[in-house]
């Protein structure tokens, strides 16, 4: 299956969380005020940026499936990181936002105690998002898609910061009228904490960072092929859910042009077939003894 039709499958996993954030939160939002619960109003505002971030992952893969033009020859694969870092930013901001409102209310004492039909709206919930979570999983790694694995743990932070939620409200019960403010505090925290995870990993990808062990695997793969003498130099990096390669080896400066292009093909179908990675840029230089 080519790299276009697995970003067209990507998206499904997309709509999935999009209707499923879009319909909690509205839930939660409502029953939130009718009972009361600053834990459900925080998740339900959480789940609310979680409609925006999927809709920015929606659109990154539908621009990476975009083919290569005269202005982006190598496809538009880094949209689907770009549409990572936008989600990032709104999840940031209303964590923080979050966090602010429930200090201000712990200030100023403004604790209740919240009907038990908002702490059972957040236990649905988590069952929800935790099944949410491991389809987006594991279509993320059947199609190697770092924005919709992206969108899978947000999937699954939402699931426990429901459960967070959950456990507030019905310490509250019992008269610990603080513990609910309190789960709507640390569901801020895990907010700002999934954004910053987002934003560390796009601008990783966007700064062309490749993961080192993964390099030293190519690497050690390659220098097992026969016909190679050394491999000079390994780099990488990601474009979306693509991993572009430069590898420079050194051969045997008897062979021909056309014996040297059977070892990089020879190469390229390793590549392919060990590490997943269908992009590679290799050169060959004559091998020098010392």
């Amino acid at each position: 299956m080519d790299h276009a039709e697995n970003l067209k499958r990507g998206e499904k996993g997309a709509w999935i969380s999009i209707f499923a954030y879009l319909l909690l939160s509205i839930i939660k939002l409502v029953i939130a005020y009718i009972g009361d619960s600053e834990a459900l109003r925080a998740d339900g505002l959480n789940n609310s940026t979680d409609v925006i971030a999927s809709i920015a992952v929606l659109v990154g893969l539908k621009i990476s499936r975009k083919p290569p033009d005269k202005d982006h020859h190598y496809g538009h694969y880094r949209a689907e990181t770009v549409a990572s870092l936008f989600a990032a930013f709104v999840m940031m901001f209303v964590g923080i936002h979050v966090i602010y409102d429930t200090f201000k209310n712990l200030a100023e004492n403004n604790t209740t105690q919240p009907e038990m039909l908002t702490a059972w709206t957040a236990f649905g919930s988590a069952i929800v998002m935790f099944f949410v979570y491991r389809y987006n999983l594991a279509l993320a790694s059947r199609i190697n898609s770092s924005s919709l694995y992206a969108a899978a743990q947000d999937n699954r932070s939402d699931a426990l910061v429901s459960i967070g939620a959950f456990v507030g409200i019905i310490g509250a019960q019992f008269g610990v009228f603080w513990l609910d403010p309190l789960a709507g505090l640390i569901v801020g925290i895990i907010i700002c904490k999934t954004a910053w995870d987002i934003f560390k990993d796009a601008t990783h990808t966007l700064t062309d960072g490749f993961d080192e062990n993964q390099l030293a695997k190519i690497e050690s793969s390659i220098a097992k092929v026969q016909e190679v003498r050394k491999v000079e130099d390994v780099k990488g990096r990601i474009h979306g859910n693509q991993a572009f390669v430069d590898i420079t080896i050194l051969v045997d400066p008897k062979l021909n042009v056309k014996e040297s292009h059977a070892i990089t093909e020879k190469i390229e179908h390793l590549l392919a077939r060990k590490h997943n990675i269908t992009y590679a840029h290799i050169h060959i230089e004559p091998y020098k003894p010392k």
